[in-house]
């Protein structure tokens, strides 16, 4: 159970939550103490503001908060760190206020509005909690709140701690909790057993490149296979990030951190399904033993790629992963990674890019997005622009020179590697919250698991 939900309703404070439009009437109806002391502090109604108030003896009586129409699952989500310590409950109807699953909603933004990093440091304060709404799926806000708190630990985790063969045992303990099985390939082994794009990317690390390869389920029931891009420290290669964009790469792992909450996720809830998690772990170092620019590497698929830019190393570990996973012919496919600094100029860093090769697919994707708060937004898999893959003496470059529409060419690289007739998500994420806003901290993120958890959820249950 999250720390902060409880269900000791003693002397807990009434929360009200009101829409802006609907502020005004109820206003009206409030005491007249009540409604000068909303006038006296300027409180207007106006969304995302919270007014304390005061009894006669002047203690902390209730709280207002002023909510959007579309907020649901955020509308409390800040008031967690910024309300006094105590305990505190709900006094509306959340599920008339904000919709079906009103009650789970508003529990988890309260869950996630709880998050505080705290393996260097403790937090500066507590955070205030909430007593249970009577129709939250406390099931379902445990799980999706542990997904998404594992997720952002281990992005916010410095390398020096979450370096491939971490970020492996973080998987093994996913593992262990659920009855998963684990196998990994660790260094010269992956040449052996032919993964040789994720051995070239982490050969120049003393830290051995490896895939994670964690499976799970019926094996009757569908296929459902999960990448994640694993890399857990990335300079850049021979062709060398600059510092400002270097110091952020510890966040480089983010794509493999998502996947690991969504699978957590996905075992607790007990899914009727075959569930595959494939996470290429390395680091992406200078050295003598590093790849170059113009190498040239035959991936697990047989595919040639010649190497155009040492720095788009995460669709090389992808590639061969993605070809393993087409050897099972999953009834669908997901890969998650931090891949282009392109999608993050398009979109920003809080609109994960999704490419998707089924219509009917993508749309179902988006449309849980916008109904969970965690939306993604399609780009697409532009055909003309695969001419720009071209390489003059290998099959494919990894880095089509001029850089325009980088997302897109990422996007259409790593289609390269997908079986034909295997329905497709492949989503370019930025895993990070650059400043905090209602219960997402500034640091690492898990976008859009909570989607995909619905999306899988629905699509084969």
């Amino acid at each position: 159970m999250p720390a902060t939900l409880t269900d000791d309703r003693s002397g807990a404070i009434p929360i009200t939550a009101i829409l802006t439009r609907d502020f005004a009437a109820w206003k009206r109806r409030q005491p007249p103490a009540t409604s000068a002391w909303l006038g006296a502090i300027g409180f207007s109604g106006e969304a995302g503001r919270t007014a304390l108030i005061p009894d006669a003896e002047g203690r902390l009586a209730g709280v207002v908060q002023a909510v959007g129409p579309d907020d649901s699952i955020w509308a409390l989500a800040g008031l967690p760190d910024s309300l006094p310590e105590g305990s505190y409950r709900l006094d509306f109807d959340a599920e008339a206020l904000f919709g079906a699953g009103g009650g789970t909603k508003v529990a988890l933004g309260w869950a996630l509005g709880s998050y505080a990093f705290t393996r260097y440091k403790p937090a500066r304060r507590g955070f205030a909690r909430l007593v249970w709404p009577q129709s939250a799926d406390r099931g379902e806000v445990e799980r999706l709140a542990a997904g998404v708190i594992l997720a952002r630990d281990l992005v916010n985790t410095p390398a020096e701690d979450m370096g491939p063969a971490e970020l492996a045992a973080a998987i093994e303990t996913v593992a262990a909790a659920h009855g998963a099985a684990v196998r990994q390939i660790v260094g010269e082994d992956l040449l052996a057993e032919n993964y040789p794009t994720i051995h070239a990317v982490g050969r120049g690390s003393a830290r051995a490149p490896r895939l994670i390869d964690l499976t799970w389920g019926n094996p009757g029931d569908p296929k459902v296979t999960l990448i994640g891009k694993g890399v857990c420290f990335d300079t850049g290669g021979y062709d060398l990030k600059p510092a400002a964009s270097m110091k952020m790469m510890k966040k480089d792992m983010g794509g493999a951190a998502t996947v690991l909450g969504l699978a957590q996720a996905i075992m607790a809830a007990g899914l009727p399904i075959r569930l595959r998690l494939l996470v290429p772990a390395v680091e992406n170092f200078v050295s003598a033993n590093a790849f170059r620019p113009m190498d040239v590497f035959t991936t697990r698929k047989g595919v040639t790629v010649e190497i155009g830019n040492t720095d788009a190393e995460g669709r090389l570990i992808l590639c061969d992963a993605l070809a393993e996973a087409g050897t099972e012919q999953p009834e669908l496919l997901i890969d998650i990674a931090t891949l282009t600094g392109a999608a993050r100029v398009a979109l920003g860093p809080e609109l994960p890019a999704l490419f998707c090769n089924d219509e009917a697919v993508a749309a179902s994707l988006l449309a849980v997005g916008t109904a969970e708060s965690d939306p993604l937004w399609r780009l697409p898999l532009w055909k003309p622009y695969r001419r720009l893959l071209d390489s003059k003496i290998a099959d494919l470059n990894n880095a089509p020179e001029g850089g325009l529409a980088g997302a897109v060419t990422a996007a259409l690289y790593l289609q390269e590697f997908v079986e034909p007739g295997i329905p497709w998500i492949h989503i370019d994420t930025f895993a990070w919250n650059q400043a905090t806003r209602p219960g997402r901290p500034e640091g690492g993120e898990a976008l859009c698991l909570r989607s995909l958890y619905r999306f899988i959820q629905h699509r084969f249950s």
